[in-house]
């Protein structure tokens, strides 16, 4: 049934190639008008906002390790039980998720919770025949509140490490580690290189950018409970950088906003997944099914360009 997804990959290749070329001469050919821009930043960008992978960081710190939990296959996702999936609710993936980072997880106009990951989390539910319900919660606490079965699945762009992997479980990757250096404009900071002890570096509490800023770095960052406080502090002035999500970094800037993105990086090691509760493998089993699946039949291409239009990185797909 999945015996078609590397070509599909390869089409999704080709669609952020393509739509990197026509943004290239599109810019060439017109002033930048910021009027533009959606005025809703829990709204997809579509394939006009592609951009081009960066430069990897990450290769001094293990890049090309090998991947020790991608699962090789799955059950077809017809063979499913979902009567075995121990979910809180029966016939219901209760989904802790946030509502300040787009566009990946947040709230839209319609005041739904909404972004890449969770519809696609949508998507693959209903592969299996289950509804969703999403509920708000801090990231600090999200991990805790999955392995403690508040939540079913934990949805909030989270990369995997071995170190969270004694707290919950994870399903298959949908999306690679991609973060951001975000500065004030006019900083004198320039890249992942001039962070030092004398700069305040934001992070929020618990995620990769915190665990890269503290033993990659050897740095001590202010730690915030969430994306909105993290950079409303750099706005303000009480921090002089965020290290960010790349996604939640271009979402959370406007227009006008007196900050930018300077440098971004990414790892392909620890991919992006669903937390689930470690002890509970036939849900994470069915979901990386459903991922298969909505990788098979295009879904998984249309909203990965829809929202997160990025080139992907030499060796890195989604799913099995």
């Amino acid at each position: 049934m999945f015996s078609s997804v590397a070509a599909k990959i390869r089409l999704v290749v080709a669609l952020l190639l393509t739509a990197l070329l026509a943004l290239t001469l599109s810019s060439c050919s017109s002033g930048s008008d910021s009027s533009a821009a959606p005025t809703d930043l829990c709204a997809p960008p579509g394939v006009g906002a592609a951009t081009a992978a960066p430069t990897n960081l990450d290769a001094a710190a293990g890049a090309g390790a090998e991947d020790r939990y991608t699962t090789a296959t799955v059950t077809p996702v017809d063979q499913i039980d979902t009567s075995k999936l121990n979910l809180i609710k029966p016939g219901v993936i209760t989904v802790g998720t946030l509502g300040d980072a787009p566009p990946s997880i947040c709230v839209n106009s319609e005041n739904q919770y909404t972004g890449y990951d969770n519809e696609l989390l949508k998507a693959v539910a209903d592969k299996l025949g289950l509804k969703v319900e999403f509920v708000g919660t801090e990231f600090a606490g999200l991990l805790a509140q999955v392995a403690g079965r508040r939540f079913d699945v934990g949805s909030s762009s989270i990369t995997t490490t071995d170190d969270r992997r004694n707290t919950v479980g994870f399903t298959n990757g949908y999306d690679f580690g991609y973060f951001s250096l975000v500065v004030p404009n006019g900083s004198a900071i320039t890249g992942f290189g001039d962070l030092d002890a004398s700069k305040r570096i934001g992070v929020v509490q618990g995620t990769v950018q915190d665990d890269y800023v503290v033993n990659t770095l050897k740095l001590d960052p202010v730690k915030f409970p969430d994306y909105a406080t993290a950079y409303a502090n750099l706005k303000s002035g009480q921090i002089d950088a965020w290290v960010a999500p790349s996604q939640q970094a271009e979402g959370a800037i406007a227009p006008g906003d007196p900050t930018s993105i300077i440098q971004n990086t990414f790892s392909v090691n620890n991919f992006v997944g669903w937390a689930v509760n470690k002890e509970n493998q036939p849900l994470i089993d069915a979901l990386n099914s459903g991922l298969d699946a909505v990788i098979d039949d295009g879904t998984w291409s249309q909203l990965y360009s829809d929202w997160v239009p990025r080139q992907l990185p030499e060796g890195w797909k989604p799913g099995s």
